[in-house]
């Protein structure tokens, strides 16, 4: 093994490559957006803030960092790069389309799912007497939650209150997950000691 192209390959996958060719079409897109606006006119197109918006999804960064890869890619080719306070509000008004359909591929494969509980107090109120005397009344609402781990979403939920243990709720989570008509099967299940 020749450990120099090794070397060189191991540094090309952290390459980020941005196609920016929507600076080809800046003043084009401007142009037209600008058209019968009323109002200060748009000073960046929208497509080149969709792009800003895909790396920062993509890269999991905050809107200041999404501004850092607009100036270390974008500097001296555009008139002016946009601030994060800018980035966010104009990237928060696309209308922007996202396919939330199951492909194909994964209609057969089985759903890992999480499942867990937290507690939320109901009130506050009486908190100083409860610490003064060392009297404790507990007083809040257990939120059980089923979640699929691969994409991110609550697929079932229970709130119940401190008396009901989470054994109690688990069966009840599963068999909503189970019965629902959009899942496939059920292939792990994560839970902690309760």
């Amino acid at each position: 093994m020749k450990w120099s192209v090794y070397n060189k390959s191991l540094v090309r996958r952290g390459e980020i490559l941005l196609g920016f060719d929507v600076i080809d079409n800046w003043d084009t897109e401007l142009k037209e957006m600008n058209k019968d606006k009323v109002g200060e006119p748009f000073h960046y197109p929208n497509t080149f803030l969709l792009l800003l918006g895909y790396a920062k999804v993509y890269f999991n960064l905050p809107f200041r960092q999404t501004e850092g890869i607009a100036q270390g890619h974008a500097k001296g080719k555009v008139p002016s790069i946009p601030d994060y306070t800018k980035i966010s509000r104009r990237i928060n008004k696309l209308d922007i389309k996202i396919n939330d359909n199951k492909s194909k591929e994964f209609e057969d494969e089985y759903i890992v799912i999480a499942i867990d509980s937290t507690g939320i107090k109901v009130t506050n109120r009486g908190q100083w007497m409860q610490d003064k005397w060392n009297v404790r009344k507990k007083g809040y609402l257990k939120i059980h939650i089923a979640v699929n781990i691969k994409s991110k979403k609550i697929l079932s939920i229970k709130v119940t209150d401190e008396h009901v243990h989470d054994s109690k709720v688990l069966p009840g989570l599963v068999e909503n997950i189970i019965t629902s008509d959009n899942m496939a099967s059920l292939g792990k299940l994560f839970a902690d000691g309760a």
